[in-house]
């Protein structure tokens, strides 16, 4: 493919997120208030409930199928490698810049987590339908891309909605900064002495609220805890800490019931293919999901206002930003993709090659700006970083797709 073709078909891909970020910036002004702070607020929870995991599901549910796992296993762990590598390289750009605590989990998240889903849906099937695409025949290469790319959503969502935004709500000032102090600290020897219900209770919330050294005893201060019951007693403590809400995210939940049904032969004869008796259902969930970009990439606009005033403040920080999800990252995934090919980990095929090479160079992920909102830390910054980004991945993502094709045939 000639470079000015591959120009065209990586740009407009991406000119298409920007006139959708502009309209939703445009719904948010005053003169037409149609975004406002709780219209986004609501579109945000309709995102993370349902849009998001709808397109995950849906999506699985119709390209993954068990062979296709078995071949694609080299994948979950390229995405895990881009974010941990994103990770650290945000890390070293917080100690340069000298990030504040609160933008911490915002530069974090925006350097580890790429926008796995929206623009690789958009970009690769859109190479292979070229007439001129390197990847032979337009169908198998559009069939095999549809696969590729739902199962780097659904890494995606599962690593967004739960490392990055994690992340997120780790810095976060509101959660950072209050301290929940329960009803039992405030009377510590009442009913814990006498019912043994509370006192087990008591001896879970004292794990939480080491500073006010509650001290919770049996009746006589002699009980011996048995070793069984002590184990017990220790992985309960261990599960609460671990919110399941949050690991377990809708978007997480999507994908792991999109891949059992995908997997699942039985499943996809009563679900995904052609005359299924239950084909509406999956027709429903794919008309939700076909909401989620839409509305996941309005809300970008729609929180960029909100950002514009700190733009000056924040030029270091979207350079840095810019520069690692942009150069750094690709150059790192090109020695690691290549790598993996040399040492065979890797099955024979260009079109697999260039997706795990496209995953290190996108801009951050737009659900960014969905967490950012949810926990109401830095939505104006993300707004500017996202504007910044996306505006720069125009140029920088034609000039990596036209190099990773170079590269991989």
């Amino acid at each position: 493919m000639e470079f000015w073709g591959l120009f065209i078909v990586a740009l407009m891909p991406v000119v298409k997120v920007l006139l959708i970020t502009a309209l939703g910036t445009l719904l948010a002004l005053d003169s037409f208030d149609i975004l406002g702070n709780n219209a986004t607020k609501h579109l945000n929870i309709m995102v993370f409930f349902v849009f998001a995991p709808a397109l995950v599901c849906g999506n699985l549910a119709k390209t993954i199928t068990l062979k296709s796992m078995i071949m694609l296993w080299f994948m979950p762990l390229n995405v895990l490698l881009t974010f941990v590598i994103g990770t650290f390289l945000g890390w070293l750009l917080i100690k340069v810049t000298r990030v504040p605590h609160h933008l911490q989990g915002l530069v974090l998240g925006c350097c580890s987590s790429g926008n796995l889903g929206n623009l690789p849906l958009i970009i690769v099937p859109a190479v292979c339908k070229e007439r001129s695409n390197p990847f032979g025949d337009v169908d198998v290469c559009y069939r095999n891309a549809l696969a590729y790319v739902s199962l780097s959503m659904a890494l995606g969502a599962i690593f967004v909605w739960s490392y990055a935004y994690n992340l997120v709500r780790i810095f976060s000032p509101k959660i950072s900064n209050v301290i929940e102090v329960d009803d039992a600290t405030q009377n510590p020897v009442s009913r814990t002495e006498t019912d043994p219900e509370n006192l087990s209770k008591c001896s879970t919330k004292a794990m939480h609220v080491k500073e006010l050294e509650i001290q919770c005893t049996t009746p006589n201060g002699q009980a011996k805890v048995p070793k069984k019951e002590n184990i017990m007693k220790q992985l309960k403590i261990i599960a609460e800490k671990i919110n399941l809400k949050v690991l377990f995210a809708p978007c997480t939940i999507g994908a792991i019931v999109g891949l059992i049904i995908g997997v699942v032969p039985q499943f996809r004869k009563l679900l995904v293919v052609d005359h299924a008796p239950l084909r509406v259902v999956q027709d429903s969930i794919d008309m939700l999901g076909d909401a989620g970009i839409p509305a996941m990439t309005l809300l970008v606009g729609a929180n960029l206002l909100k950002g514009l005033k700190g733009v000056r403040k924040q030029v270091p920080l979207i350079v840095g930003i810019t520069m690692v999800r942009f150069i750094a990252m690709p150059a790192i995934g090109i020695g690691i993709v290549k790598g993996a090919v040399h040492f065979g980990f890797i099955h024979h095929d260009p079109l697999y090659h260039f997706l795990l090479l496209l995953q290190f160079a996108l801009p951050p992920a737009v659900s960014m700006s969905t967490i950012t909102q949810l926990f109401g830390a830095g939505e104006g910054e993300c707004s500017v970083i996202m504007l910044a980004t996306y505006s720069c991945a125009a140029f920088s993502l034609t000039l990596w797709c036209t190099f990773f094709m170079w590269l991989v045939l």
